[in-house]
């Protein structure tokens, strides 16, 4: 097995290879000629092969030097780019994130921290998963997860939490339902006189407990007719005219042939919130750099 072989030898050869002379190359080193002798056999006799073909007019690389200095060349390169790297890794610019979002907070908050990673963190590689929330606290538990758009979850030892959005609710309907024609918003009694349908108590908990609250304040009791995990699905059987439905206003993108979106009367402006989650003992420098440049 060849001896080791320093990297002040693998540039001296690749001078003298490149200068085809000893005199130059040590002039581009800065150092005196005997030394870059020196280093260069060396460099020969840890790997057991001649290098260069030393003649009275040049110095030129043998079949084996040849082949050696494309190899030297590529080292040097990634020794000179190692310093670089590693402080971009300790900075957060390079790495990876894993991040998980629902399908609400993909149309409020996933496409702001997209556009934040690929404009000040072009080199973090990004893997998006959609997950309900119970879904995505158990990857952040299970490490699978760098950081999930949620909703409803308590801070904890192990998980820190920090809003990142707020909004209102607003009443889906059924093209020309009855409450889009009142004239005026909706009251929530106005709405508990019609079909609701509702959120999944598993796979929607936080908004189907906000439903039930909002409704309970108001005091009333609307007839739940369907309780559906997801918004786009809960939407479009608001489209098949099944009933009506309280959905964050950021929702309403959402456009099918046969719906409709109102106020509703009282609401307050912030009622649903959603969250970003992450595991407070990571120590990810890529998670620390987009939590940091996503701050409200």
């Amino acid at each position: 097995m060849a001896a080791p072989f320093t990297l002040e030898q693998l540039r001296g050869f690749v001078a003298v290879a490149e200068e085809a002379h000893f005199g130059r190359a040590a002039a581009r080193l800065q150092m005196t000629q005997p030394p870059l002798s020196r280093q260069v056999q060396k460099l020969e006799r840890s790997l057991g092969v001649d290098l260069l073909v030393r003649t009275t007019r040049a110095v030129l690389p043998t079949p084996a030097g040849e082949a050696f200095l494309t190899e030297a060349r590529r080292i040097l390169n990634l020794a000179d780019a190692a310093p670089s790297a590693a402080q971009h890794a300790a900075d957060g610019a390079t790495g990876s994130l894993h991040i998980g979002f629902t399908a609400v907070t993909a149309l409020t908050v996933l496409g702001s921290w997209i556009k934040v990673a690929n404009t000040r963190l072009p080199a973090v590689r990004l893997t998006l998963t959609e997950m309900v929330t119970r879904d995505q606290v158990e990857a952040l538990l299970a490490g699978e997860l760098s950081v999930g758009l949620v909703r409803g979850v308590a801070a904890t030892d192990v998980l820190s939490v920090r809003r990142v959005h707020a909004e209102s609710l607003v009443l889906a309907c059924p093209g020309g339902h009855p409450l889009t024609t009142l004239g005026r918003p909706p009251t929530l009694a106005d709405v508990a006189e019609h079909a609701v349908i509702t959120y999944s108590p598993v796979e929607a908990r936080y908004l189907h407990e906000l439903v039930i609250t909002v409704f309970r304040n108001a005091g009333v009791e609307p007839r739940y007719v369907q309780r559906i995990g997801q918004v786009q699905s809960l939407l479009a059987l608001v489209d098949a005219g099944l009933g009506v439905a309280l959905v964050p206003r950021s929702s309403s993108r959402l456009r099918l042939p046969n719906l409709a979106f109102t106020e509703i009367a009282g609401l307050a402006p912030d009622l649903v919130e959603a969250q970003c989650a992450w595991r407070s003992d990571h120590d990810d420098p890529a998670l620390a750099a987009l939590l940091r440049l996503t701050a409200l």
